[in-house]
């Protein structure tokens, strides 16, 4: 399966969809059922070649990804849902999928969650690409990332796994071409971290460009991964944000 439950909430009003970042997998958000209230049920995207999906072949391409998903998501939109995309592999992924669900009419996000990402009209491609870089460069870029534990880095069988899902995950951001329309109708909301180098507010107000929907911004303390280190203050805003459209919708039956 592409789209699994974290928490088994049938009565839930909303369903919120996870899409991690480069590498990551579901248990990026394996905490998050926790953090939630009962009227939200959480759902992670695992996409082929990590964990329990380690035997299958990644995805390298952003057409692939998406042809992917629609089928496997579709049938899971039988109530009220939004996504939340942390980094250019969550958030790119989680907008392109709201447009192919949105020209489809298959339905449309209560709220787009964009984590940590610079929107893709203004990202600058790194050159030469990582996804084409060497092993020792790539190991070093993840170092500097900080979200690979150091045992997994240090580990040459580990990485034999890990390395290829990210090259994979890599190339679909770095092959992706950004095209402008179609804008989405519903509301998007930017989170940001406020000691993340690589993406300031600056650059996050620039989502508002890619929706005729609502727009905020809201920055948490914290780096890129701010969503660990702030998880519980994400997850408060994701519920306040999610609850008040619920109520909205309530107001218009």
């Amino acid at each position: 399966m592409f789209v699994r439950p974290l928490a088994n909430q049938p009565d839930a009003e909303t369903r919120l969809f996870c899409f991690p970042y480069a590498g990551g997998g579901i248990s990026t958000f394996r905490d998050w059922s926790a953090g939630l209230p009962e009227d939200i049920e959480p759902w992670a995207i695992q996409l082929p070649g990590r964990e329990d999906r380690v035997g299958t072949p990644p995805l390298d391409r952003m057409g692939d990804v998406i042809n992917a998903l629609v089928p496997a998501i579709i049938p899971q939109l039988d109530r009220p849902f939004a996504f939340f995309g942390h980094s250019m592999m969550g958030a790119v992924v989680a907008w392109e999928l709201a447009r192919a669900l949105q020209q489809l009419e298959a339905g449309s996000p209560a709220e787009l969650f964009v984590s940590g990402c610079v929107p893709p009209q203004v990202r600058e491609a790194a050159v030469p690409p990582l996804h084409s870089r060497d092993r020792d460069d790539l190991v070093q870029t993840l170092r500097s990332w900080r979200a690979t534990p150091e045992a997994v880095l240090d580990d040459p069988e580990l990485m034999d796994l890990v390395l290829p899902v990210m090259r994979a995950d890599l190339a679909v951001v770095e092959t992706y071409r950004f095209t402008p329309v179609p804008a989405l109708l519903c509301p998007v909301t930017a989170f940001g971290g406020t000691e993340d180098d690589a993406v300031g507010s600056d650059p996050l107000l620039r989502w508002r460009e890619l929706t005729l929907g609502e727009f905020a911004l809201k920055m948490f303390p914290g780096d890129h991964f701010f969503l660990h280190s702030a998880r519980q203050a994400v997850l408060d805003e994701i519920s306040t944000r999610l609850r008040s459209r619920a109520v909205h919708r309530s107001h218009i039956q």
